[in-house]
């Protein structure tokens, strides 16, 4: 018993140890994040450097001494002149609204609304690092990792659905305090790459005051809480992280026109899902309420407006929705009638026979009246060979056009050649949640 107590005492020293050094490596990396992104800050001052950032800025400055009434319904006539534009219903107001709250609520007279936007790069770029690793620990956790890629493609092809939370061997991980390793050391490293990766850098330096500074955390929230409504073995709230992941969404959208991206992404992965036999209520619930609680939300913003049910590069996400309730429809009859697999396939044929008519229907008599948009030329851009559109700003932005393999490794640098080994650890360590950042390698691919 001696020798036990000894042993135990040794284990809860080691462990205390090895999470003081992780939390350590934690801090370093989020703290160097924030210090590298300072560095124009500290060597020029204060300054809004570039042009967007200072529109950003004067847009901000108007909100903070007119109020939000006022700004909706600003036109200002010293922009795109001599034509003017209606800035309150032409721009993502997220930035804005976050840097005049700051101002207002957090620092007060300490700082002036010149400063605050030119650390807020730098706030949210620290953020994002924190973020990033938050969604590396999620998608590592033994529980949501207990597959493979061949097991859950195995299990789809004999109709059943395995929960990877009790394939995990406690051999497997180390719980310490609350907290999973090697979930933790994975964290870690993921905060300390996206700490200096150029991809991020160069959007959230210190002045840089720019939407994709705020959004980039916005974005990375929102996978992140997508992520946690699919932990396995945790079905009691997937519908909380799922209403949670819908209000990040919308601050996306708020934040950055990136939204449509993020928009897809999950609707691509919900669907993705499906595909692999993965559908369950938690699922269901989890998307079902992100679409809802983050559609209403994005349309009450201006320059969103009902593009998210008229856009056609946005109704997949919204196909994908209504596919899942009509599929949880066909599952709910399935148990309470209790059919064997070949019926309910019919049962689903059925069921989605039905409802494609219906939509065709509805497709011939509202594509004539115009309800449905274009896709934007933005989006065209990413697929077609680049011409010019003759919008200045679409044609002079980089993002806007294909990328190339050289841009690949300018702003991620050494990070391609460690995603394709990362990318097998993930298909050998599958499950709901790191299929996630499977389907995310496709895309950005």
């Amino acid at each position: 018993s001696g020798e036990e107590s000894s042993s135990s005492a040794s284990s809860t020293l080691f462990n205390l140890t090895w999470v003081s050094a992780l939390f350590y490596g934690l801090y370093f990396c989020v703290s160097w994040a924030y210090r590298i992104r300072l560095q124009a800050i500290n060597e020029y001052g204060p300054v809004i450097h570039e042009f967007d950032p200072w529109f950003n800025f004067r847009a901000t400055e108007y909100l903070y001494l007119n109020g939000a009434k006022k700004f909706f319904t600003w036109f200002d006539y010293q922009s795109w002149y001599p034509l003017g534009r209606p800035v309150g219903t032409t721009i993502y107001p997220g930035m804005q609204f976050t840097a005049v709250y700051i101002k207002n609520f957090i620092t007060g007279d300490r700082m002036s609304l010149n400063d605050v936007c030119c650390y807020m790069p730098a706030w949210f770029g620290a953020l994002a690092t924190f973020l990033i690793g938050c969604l590396a620990y999620e998608c590592t956790l033994p529980e949501n990792t207990g597959t493979t890629v061949f097991g859950v493609l195995l299990d789809a092809i004999k109709g059943k659905r395995t929960d990877t939370s009790t394939t995990v061997s406690k051999a497997d991980h180390v719980v310490m305090f609350g907290l999973s390793t090697p979930s933790l050391e994975c964290a870690v490293f993921a905060m300390g790459f996206m700490a200096v990766v150029p991809a991020h850098l160069m959007r959230s330096v210190g002045g840089g005051y720019d939407n994709e500074s705020v959004a980039i955390s916005a974005m990375s929230l929102t996978f992140l809480l997508w992520t946690r409504s699919l932990r396995a073995g945790d079905d009691n709230y997937s519908y909380l992280y799922g209403i949670l992941a819908g209000l990040a969404y919308f601050y996306m959208v708020a934040a950055w026109g990136g939204y449509v991206f993020v928009l897809n992404l999950i609707g691509c992965h919900a669907a993705m899902l499906v595909l692999m036999g993965r559908f369950s209520a938690k699922i269901y619930r989890a998307y079902s309420l992100f679409y809802v609680v983050g559609t209403a939300l994005a349309v009450q913003i201006p320059v969103v407006g009902w593009t998210p049910l008229k856009s056609l590069e946005q109704l997949g996400p919204a196909l994908v929705f209504a596919g899942y309730q009509v599929l949880y429809y066909c599952e709910t009859v399935r148990i309470k009638k209790k059919l064997g697999r070949a019926d309910a396939w019919k049962l689903r044929f059925r069921v989605f026979a039905t409802v494609g008519v219906v939509g065709i229907v509805l497709l011939v008599l509202l594509t004539p009246k115009g309800y449905f948009g274009p896709i934007s030329s933005r989006v065209r851009g990413l697929f077609v060979k680049h011409t010019k559109t003759g919008n200045p700003l679409v044609d002079s932005v980089a993002e806007h056009q294909p990328a190339s393999n050289q841009a690949y490794f300018q702003y991620l640098h050494h990070l391609c050649m460690l995603a394709p080994p990362g990318l097998l650890l993930v298909l050998f360590n599958f499950g709901d949640a790191p299929s996630f950042l499977a389907v995310y390698a496709m895309a950005a691919y």
